[in-house]
């Protein structure tokens, strides 16, 4: 019996080495090959791995600081799009054009991120029109390809009435079409927007057999120019939010710390305020003197300052914000100290020149006197700051041979910068509105606003 046994388990064990032991192999092969490509697809393109952020911990004091922020009402499109109906009106001009972009944006909710431009155009055509009350109205019109039209009626327009959309065939010529649907075109001149592409101004003038075709007038760009005080509140809120995260990433950096890792901890806390399309340049030390960088990631010494220069986005609107600081174990010298209150004093010199009715160039000139006063005015190479609003950099700007005056409603950077090559780099900014009594504001003030010293940005 027991002989049996044993002649029993060599037949089995003989059996599973000839039969089975090839089919676990088999699968053993296939199944790491299965894990390998899955190694391999998801190092590649990791779909499922989720953003990792800095600040997400129950510790941070960064939340969603516009929370109670609203986006643009719809209502508010409506008087955008009258405003710019009655200007067309008074300019006796026949229509308004511009692609997806900050401009379209702002009269009909269309931006680059609802279409993506390409050479196949869609465009926003405005024109005006008289109702039976004797008042302007505004006639929106949408021109998409033919094949893109049931695409093109979702695009989520406000207005007074539906948009009437156009489409034109792959084998037409999109701006013939485009002319014959402007409402009362006779011999009127067309504006476009700045930002339409030059092969598109030329299409249009092209169709038009004899109108002018030409950009927008001062009157329209004001439009967008001068922020409403719904505008205003946003602008604020994002740039409080992320001055508020620049002070939290400051708690976290170090002496050895990468521009890299800065600059992570910079996006993270802005993302966490609740911003999007968080951005940040980080630069340490002698790199801060290229305004916009040079490409290394230096680590941070303790004789360095971090010169931070970020933003965010909240419902279209973006902030601009630069802080030049030093950590609590930096080494400030003397030279570093003095030129940071040099650039302090351009700055806020700055601000009290900005009033309703002062030449932006005579702004730029503020600042630029105090820091050539002190002996440094070759160091300061770019001009003082831009207008602000669903761009980052948009009109009208804070330059020298600016002739633009300056409204109630406009908006600003105000970022005087001295750099010295090899050396040294210090650039404040903060963004500022011009209130309806005529002076500036900082957007940041609800949280305390310009910087103090390099220990308190």
């Amino acid at each position: 019996m027991k002989r049996n046994a044993n002649h029993w388990e060599g037949s089995t064990w003989k059996f599973w080495k000839t039969s089975q032991r090839n089919r676990c192999i088999r699968v053993l092969v296939v199944a790491l090959s299965v894990i390998c490509a899955t190694v391999v697809l998801f190092a590649e393109n990791p779909p499922y791995i989720p953003y990792i952020n800095t600040f997400s911990s129950s510790g941070s004091k960064l939340s969603p600081h516009c929370a109670n922020v609203s986006p643009i009402q719809e209502f508010s499109f409506y008087a955008r799009q009258r405003s710019l109906a009655q200007e067309l009106f008074n300019a006796n001009a026949a229509a308004y054009i511009a692609e997806p972009g900050p401009s379209a944006a702002y009269f009909a909710n269309i931006s680059n991120s609802h279409w993506r431009l390409s050479e196949r155009p869609l465009l926003l055509i405005v024109s005006p029109v008289v109702d039976d009350h004797g008042e302007v109205q505004a006639n929106i019109s949408v021109l998409s390809p033919k094949f893109e039209t049931t695409r093109a009626k979702l695009l989520p327009i406000p207005g007074q009435s539906p948009p009437n959309f156009f489409e034109w065939a792959e084998d037409t010529d999109p701006y013939a079409v485009a002319v014959s649907t402007i409402h009362n075109l006779g011999s009127k001149p067309i504006y476009v927007d700045d930002s339409v592409r030059l092969f598109i101004a030329e299409g249009l003038q092209k169709a038009s057999a004899g109108n002018l075709v030409a950009s927008a007038p001062v009157a329209i760009r004001l439009l967008r120019e001068r922020k409403s005080s719904e505008e205003i509140d946003i602008l604020k809120c994002a740039n409080e939010a992320t001055l508020l995260a620049i002070r939290e990433a400051r708690e976290k950096m170090y002496i050895g710390i990468r521009e890299s890792e800065a600059g992570k901890l910079i996006r993270d806390a802005i993302t966490s305020t609740g911003l999007k399309d968080a951005y940040a340049l980080t630069l340490f030390g002698e790199n801060a003197a290229l305004p916009h960088g040079g490409g290394t990631d230096r680590v941070l010494g303790a004789e360095d300052l971090v010169l931070i220069d970020c933003g965010g986005t909240l419902h279209g609107y973006r902030s601009d914000l630069t802080r030049t600081f030093a950590l609590p174990g930096s080494i400030v010298s003397p030279q570093q100290l003095s030129i940071w209150n040099i650039v302090h004093e351009a700055q806020s010199t700055a601000l009290n020149a900005a009033r309703n009715g002062t030449i932006t160039a005579a702004v730029d000139r503020a600042a630029r006197e105090v820091i050539e006063g002190y002996g440094y005015g070759e160091y300061f190479t770019h001009r003082l700051g831009h207008g602000i609003g669903l761009e980052t950099h948009e009109s009208p700007y804070l330059r020298g041979g600016s002739s633009d005056i300056i409204l109630p409603g406009h908006t600003f950077s105000n970022e005087p910068g001295i750099y010295i090559e090899g050396g040294i780099g210090i650039r404040l900014e903060d963004c500022f509105y011009i209130d309806e009594n005529g002076e500036g504001q900082y957007l940041t003030a609800g949280v305390g606003g310009q910087a103090n010293n390099p220990w308190d940005p």
